[in-house]
């Protein structure tokens, strides 16, 4: 697969994410289908660490995954191994197996059992992964853990990204000050449902598991569900939050806890500036493009509304052309299955009020959307009249750069 220019809408560096209390990592050279290039993110909690994780609703999950899913209800982590370019799904039991023994290595060398131990791959599907490859590489990458490799982790778990994406926050508990780091990667074959490509996030607080999974299972609506590229929902969708309790402050026992509101105000924060960037990093994107439905019978029926209009092919090849094609929009309002008043429907784009009342304004002038069509960041507002139900979906637009990538992805 050839490299892909990075996005025009790509931030213009990684930011700076400082150091977590009882997290270290290290990145390396396995080879799964890359050569050139790290591949594998190997990290190591310090005991104690709780963890929460969401994963794809798909019923075509990787080994990883179903991996995953049986550890988490231990609520505990003391290590995780990410690899890139081979997913492991649909991979039968030798992709399991390889699971468990990626698992057991890394838990030898952090003198932890396998089950402490979460596991995630991304990449090509149905293509059994090298046996034994990515564990071969651990011992090295444990002899190299760093408490600051947070820019070379990120670009480990990258596939078809063209950037690494991370982002960071402190926030107070309970008189603390807390740290929270993410990662995560993600381009294409991205319609969250449940979760989403992989996201990795790391804090210091001291919050028990059960406290820990709520907050991100919340968190997790308004930032990752939150965003679409291509319509498609990944078998290997995974996103893991880890709380190593170095901050040492007192640990919250309800996820409903005032001394908590900094700190979900902080993980939304890092989880929507990461949605964004996987976003910004579409395959092909060359327009970031925020849909806001309003006005809907319920919270999920905006969302469904807004979710019909951002995956719409035909809608995503107009932004991209420059064309303010609003009865798209209308199309795609019609036929996303959720009430809306037809004569109540208002549409404005770039702010500048195109449709209300089930007709397009007098007024309208579509030499004034012009210049917000020919830039970068796009703005679609959509009021469908029947209620007080409101939603915001992150997308990108479609451009033939998305074939290209897509056309030869395995090649």
């Amino acid at each position: 697969m050839p490299e892909t220019a990075r996005s025009p809408l790509a931030p213009a560096r990684f930011p700076k994410l400082p150091p977590v209390a009882g997290v270290r990592l290290a990145a390396g050279r396995a080879g799964v289908r890359y050569r050139g290039r790290d591949d594998v993110l190997f990290a190591a909690f310090a005991r104690g660490t709780a963890a929460a994780g969401v994963f794809t609703r798909s019923t075509m999950p990787g080994a990883p995954v179903l991996w995953c899913r049986e550890i988490l209800p231990r609520g505990r982590a003391r290590g995780l191994v990410v690899s890139a370019g081979n997913a492991n799904v649909f991979t039968g039991r030798a992709g399991e197996a390889e699971v468990r023994a990626e698992a057991r290595a890394a838990g030898r060398l952090l003198g932890a059992p396998a089950r402490d131990v979460f596991v995630a791959a991304t990449g090509v599907i149905g293509e059994v992964p090298p046996a034994g490859r990515v564990a071969a590489i651990l011992p090295g990458l444990h002899d190299r853990l760093d408490a600051g490799a947070w820019r070379r982790a990120a670009g480990a778990i990258m596939t078809t990204d063209t950037f690494p994406k991370g982002a960071s926050r402190t926030c107070r508990i309970a008189g603390r000050t807390v740290t929270i780091n993410g990662i995560a990667k993600g381009s294409g074959m991205i319609a969250p449902d449940m979760a989403t490509l992989l996201a990795f996030l790391f804090t210091d607080a001291r919050i028990p598991a059960e406290v820990l999974q709520s907050l991100l299972v919340r968190a997790n609506e308004s930032s990752f569900n939150a965003l679409t590229v291509d319509g498609d929902t990944s078998t290997s969708d995974s996103v893991l939050l880890f709380a190593t309790g170095r901050a040492r402050h007192d640990a919250p026992r309800d996820a409903r806890d005032p001394r908590l509101a900094g700190f979900r105000a902080a993980l939304l924060e890092v989880m929507q500036d990461l949605a964004r960037q996987v976003v910004r990093d579409g395959e092909g994107a060359s327009r970031f493009v925020t849909v806001t439905v309003t006005g809907a019978r319920s919270r999920r029926a905006a969302r469904a509304i807004a979710r019909s209009i951002a995956n719409s092919p035909l809608v995503k090849t107009a932004i991209a052309g420059g064309d303010a094609n609003w009865g798209r929009i209308v199309m795609a309002v019609g036929k996303a299955g959720e009430e809306a008043d037809r004569d109540r429907l208002g549409i404005a784009i770039g702010g500048v009020p195109v449709a209300e009342g089930g007709r397009v304004r007098p007024d309208y002038d579509e030499a004034r959307l012009a210049p917000h069509m020919e830039g970068s960041e796009i703005d679609i507002a959509v009021d469908v009249g029947v209620g007080r139900g409101r939603a915001t979906v992150w997308t990108c637009d479609l451009t033939h750069g998305y074939i290209d990538i897509n056309a030869d992805y395995r090649s």
